[in-house]
C-alpha cells in the first residue's frame, strides 16, 4: 500500500513557476495545491505519471499568470511515501 505525506512551502509569487517545475521535475508528487496568504485555495492539480510536455504546458501556463496576480503563497504538495512497500 502507497501512503502519502503532505508537505507546506511558504514562497513569493515571483518564485511559483520555479518551485512548481521542481516539484514536478522530482517525480514522485501526487498532488499540488496553491492558497493564498488567507489560506484560501486558488489552484489544484494532479499529477499522474508521465505528465510531461504538451499535456502539463497549460497548467504551467495557468500558474505562471497566477503568479504574476498575487505576492505570497503556500505551495501544498502531496507526496508518495514508498517507504511502506520496503521489507
Amino acid at each position: 500500500m502507497t501512503k502519502s505525506t503532505k508537505e507546506s512551502f511558504t514562497i513569493a509569487g515571483e518564485n511559483l513557476l520555479k518551485k512548481v517545475k521542481e516539484l514536478v521535475n522530482e517525480g514522485n508528487i501526487r498532488k499540488i495545491t496553491i492558497l493564498d496568504k488567507s489560506g484560501k485555495e486558488l489552484m489544484s492539480f494532479p499529477l499522474t505519471v508521465g505528465v510531461v510536455g504538451a499535456v502539463f504546458a497549460p497548467v504551467l501556463a495557468a500558474v505562471g499568470a497566477l503568479a504574476a496576480l498575487i505576492g505570497e503563497c503556500t505551495i501544498t504538495v502531496e507526496r508518495e511515501d514508498d517507504r511502506g512497500n520496503q521489507k
